[in-house]
C-alpha cells in the first residue's frame, strides 16, 4: 500500500519538473554518452561504455523513484494546518532549555528538508520529536550530542 507525503503545491510542481527534465533532456543525454563511447571501438574493452551503460541504470532507478514519489504526492491546503499543534508545514519556534537559543524552522517532507532555510523533514529525529506538541510543551529531542529539551515557544503557518 502506497504512503501518501503532503507537499506544497509549488513543491509538487518542483517534483514534477525534475522528473520531466530527467525523463526527457537526462535520457537525452545518456543516449548521446552511450553512442560517443560505442563508437571508440571494442565493447568488450571499452570501460567508457559501461561506465556510460552504469550511469544510464543510475538514471532510470532515479526516474522510476521519482515517478513514485510524484505518485504518492498529495498537494496539502495549507489554510487548513492545525496551529494548536505541530504538524506538517507548521512553523515552529523553540528554545533549547539549557541554553535559551531560539530557533524558528518549518517542518516539512523529507524531499523539502533544508536545514540552511530552516525547513527540517517531519521524518528526521527533530522533526518527529516536534510533531503534536503544543505552545508551552517540552519537546526532548536525541540528537548525536545527546538528549536535547525545547520549549514551543510558538507556532504558526
Amino acid at each position: 500500500m502506497a504512503q501518501f507525503q503532503y507537499y506544497t503545491a509549488e513543491a509538487v510542481e518542483k517534483l514534477k519538473t525534475e522528473l520531466h527534465s530527467l525523463k526527457f533532456q537526462g535520457r537525452q543525454d545518456m543516449a548521446k554518452q552511450i553512442a560517443e563511447a560505442r563508437d571508440k571501438g571494442d565493447l568488450s574493452e571499452n570501460a567508457e561504455y559501461d561506465a556510460a551503460k552504469d550511469a544510464q541504470g543510475l538514471l532510470e532507478l532515479k526516474i522510476s523513484k521519482l515517478e513514485q514519489v510524484v505518485a504518492n504526492a498529495r498537494v496539502l491546503d495549507e489554510s487548513t494546518i492545525d496551529i494548536s499543534k505541530v504538524s506538517i508545514y507548521s512553523i515552529v519556534q523553540i528554545k533549547n532549555t539549557k541554553n535559551g537559543m531560539i530557533v524558528t524552522y518549518t517542518i516539512v517532507s523529507e524531499e523539502e528538508a533544508d536545514l540552511k532555510t530552516g525547513k527540517i523533514s517531519a521524518s528526521s529525529p527533530f522533526g518527529k520529536g516536534l510533531l503534536g506538541k503544543q505552545v508551552g510543551d517540552l519537546a526532548q529531542i536525541t540528537a548525536p550530542a545527546g538528549t536535547l529539551e525545547f520549549e514551543i515557544m510558538s507556532i504558526s503557518r
